[in-house]
This record gives C-alpha cells, structure tokens and sequence, in this order.
C-alpha cells in the first residue's frame, strides 16, 4: 500500500488477499530469492510479483502453485495455499454495490471489515459507523447532489450495512474522536440532529465503543486536519493502515512512522477530553436542537 488510490484504480483487495500477498513475500524471503528470481520462474516481469505481495492483483491459482513450489514449499501447504488464494479472489459483500462506490472505497470497506481495532477522527460529520438513515442520506445527498433518489438510497443503504460489524461478540473495537464542531453542523435538520446525538449517546454506552468530543475550548491541537480512520489487525502478517483522504485523492498508509504519527496524533486528542465532557457535550447540543 503506502500509495494514492484512485477511483480508477485496480479491484480493491479483501484483507485475506492481504494476507496471502504478504505471506507470498515473507517466503520468497524465506527462500532467499529476489524478485527477479520468482519472476523468472513465473516468466513475468517482477513488478508482477510485487503487485502479487501487494494484493495490487488478484492470486491467479496457477501463478501462486508455481511460486510456493519455487520456495520449496510441500504440496499439502501448496493446495491449502491456494484453496485460500480462490477463496481470497471471491468480491466482497460490498462488490453490489459496485455501481454506486468507487474501487478506492471498496478497500476502505474490507479493511474495516477485518480490522479488530478502527480508531476514527472526524472534524467535519459524524462517522459512517455511527450515522443515523436521515443524517447519513442529509450527509451523501449533499456529498453527491446529481445522484438520483435510487443511487443515493443504494450509498445510504451500503452505509447502514456496514454498521451491521459492530454488533456481535466479535465486534471490533471502535474509539471515536470528534469535534465539537461536528455537532454544530446542522445536518437535515433540528429532528435528524436530535436523533443522530441519541445514537451517538446509545452506542457510547457499549464496551467496545468510545465516542470522544473534543470541545471548541481545546483551541489548536495536533489534529485539526484532515479526517483519517486507523486500522488494526489480529493477523500478524498485517501491518497496521491508516487511511487519509483529501477532496481528490485517498490514500492508504502502512509505513511504520506514517501509522505511528496519526495514532499519536489520536491519542494525544483523546486527552483533550473525556467521557463526562462528551457526554456533557452531547446532551447540551441535543437541547438545542428539542
């Protein structure tokens, strides 16, 4: 990862093809090869093989027998290998909604869907995970204005399904950071408001989610920029993401001094208030808008 991607980029990687690409590269390490050599033994270029370790590509069963016979591996490792590799190329849930979401925003869906840990800062709106069906429709609709009452219904819909991880008792944990701003920022309205702080103040009662205000009373702070989800993994063979965006690019990073800069830049925000000032907060606000 560590790159820009765009909406026409390649097809987004499921976490699984992660893993396997990753696994792919750790081997061929292993095995002391280069890329060149792996290349040669695939006779393809060896930036195949790096966009085969990057997930950039899907596993082509015939390309990941080769290569793991390359590395010596057995065959009972080698069918297993690719049982997974087939598995890891099937689409996502999400692929249905491939006609109203970008390629970019499919690999922020699968990532959130495997993660075990997503710490969010939002200086703008409430987070996806958290929207409510009027704040989330009052969000896209003014996100995209030429969508039709379809397609905008199909973006809102794919909203409120992604919400569908945080319950269960493999939920990940959620740690939430926001703006005070955020609820000043009228969206479809005083009802819509008042029931979108209702959620927020519901679902901050859960174990596994914290919901952070950061008052307008902190002044500047380290993370007044641009809003940024963290991701971790329980897969050892993943390295933590951050993903960032900006009005005409994403971007997904897993250097190590990137991923450690922004979960710094969390923590520190964190300490700028607590849970009776947020909860403060949030019930105040909701009185403005009764």
């Amino acid at each position: 990862m560590s790159e820009v991607r765009s909406s026409t980029g390649a097809s987004a990687p499921t976490v699984l093809r992660m893993i396997l690409g990753r696994r792919l590269l750790d081997m061929r390490e292993d095995a002391g090869m280069s890329l060149d050599d792996a290349a040669k033994a695939l006779r393809v270029t060896p930036l195949t093989i790096r966009r085969l370790e990057k997930a950039e590509v899907s596993l082509k069963p015939l390309y990941v027998e080769k290569l793991l016979q390359t590395y010596g591996a057995g065959q009972q490792e080698v069918d297993e290998f690719v049982g997974l590799a087939e598995q890891a190329n099937e689409p996502g849930w999400w692929h249905a909604y491939r006609d109203v979401v970008p390629s970019w925003f499919s690999a922020y869906v699968s990532l959130e869907t495997g993660a075990k840990t997503l710490r969010t800062y939002e200086p703008h709106y409430v987070t996806g995970l958290l929207q409510t069906h009027g704040y989330a429709g009052a969000v896209l609709r003014g996100g995209f204005p030429n969508d039709s009452p379809e397609d905008l219904e199909r973006r809102v819909d794919l909203r409120l399904r992604r919400q569908n991880l945080l319950e269960g008792a493999d939920a990940p944990t959620l740690w939430v950071v926001m703006e005070e701003a955020v609820l000043h920022r009228v969206v479809g309205g005083a009802e819509v408001m008042r029931e979108q702080i209702d959620r927020l103040l519901e679902v901050s009662e859960l174990s596994h989610v914290s919901v952070d205000i950061v008052p307008f009373t902190a002044g500047a702070h380290v993370g007044a920029c641009a809003p940024f989800t963290y991701f971790r993994f329980e897969e050892p063979e993943l390295p933590d993401v951050v993903y960032s965006e900006i009005l005409s690019a994403s971007m997904y990073l897993d250097q190590r001094s990137d991923v450690v800069a922004h979960l710094e830049a969390h923590n520190r925000m964190s300490l700028l208030t607590s849970s009776a000032t947020s909860r403060s907060l949030l019930n105040r606000m909701r009185k403005e808008y009764s």
